[in-house]
């Protein structure tokens, strides 16, 4: 699933469930249709061990696929492993954001620059809501943002 490009970047929510496997969707699907995708690795995962081995939200993968977006993804944590072979590591709000400085530190020399995706709104929208608790309209919401967040993030890194 995950293409070995020279490029990389790993999508974080808190349970791997909602907002980073819709990013790792919409960016997987922009860097295809750019015909980059093989210069890519691409993924996402979970600050908390909540919803390790499950899918993504079925509001989620209804909302995808209104969108004609593939989406296919495991739930699993974040790992040591990945501050040191991602390039970006990009979450969706503050808490994750300081959960993954957190751990980050106890990896000595790490290389991944972590980053919040809204940083790449143009609108200026920092935080990515959770829409676990909410509608299908804050599933819509997330992609939205995730649409404009992960096309200047491709445009940057191209």
């Amino acid at each position: 699933m995950a293409a070995t490009g020279s490029k990389s970047v790993l999508f974080v929510c808190l349970g791997n469930i909602c907002r980073s496997p819709i990013a790792e969707a919409v960016f997987r699907k922009m860097a295809t249709d750019a015909g980059v995708a093989d210069k890519w690795r691409i993924d996402s995962a979970a600050t908390s061990t909540y919803e390790i081995g499950n899918p993504p939200d079925h509001r989620g993968q209804a909302c995808m696929k209104k969108h004609d977006v593939p989406m296919r993804h495991v739930a699993r944590q974040v790992t040591k492993d990945d501050f040191m072979s991602y390039e970006y590591i990009l979450c969706m709000d503050e808490s994750n954001l300081s959960e993954l400085n957190r751990k980050a530190k106890s990896v000595k020399d790490y290389r991944a620059k972590i980053e919040l995706l809204g940083s790449y709104d143009p609108q200026k929208q920092l935080i990515i809501k959770d829409p676990y608790y909410g509608s299908d309209d804050d599933f819509e919401k997330v992609y939205e943002q995730c649409v404009r967040c992960c096309k200047v993030f491709l445009e940057k890194n191209s």
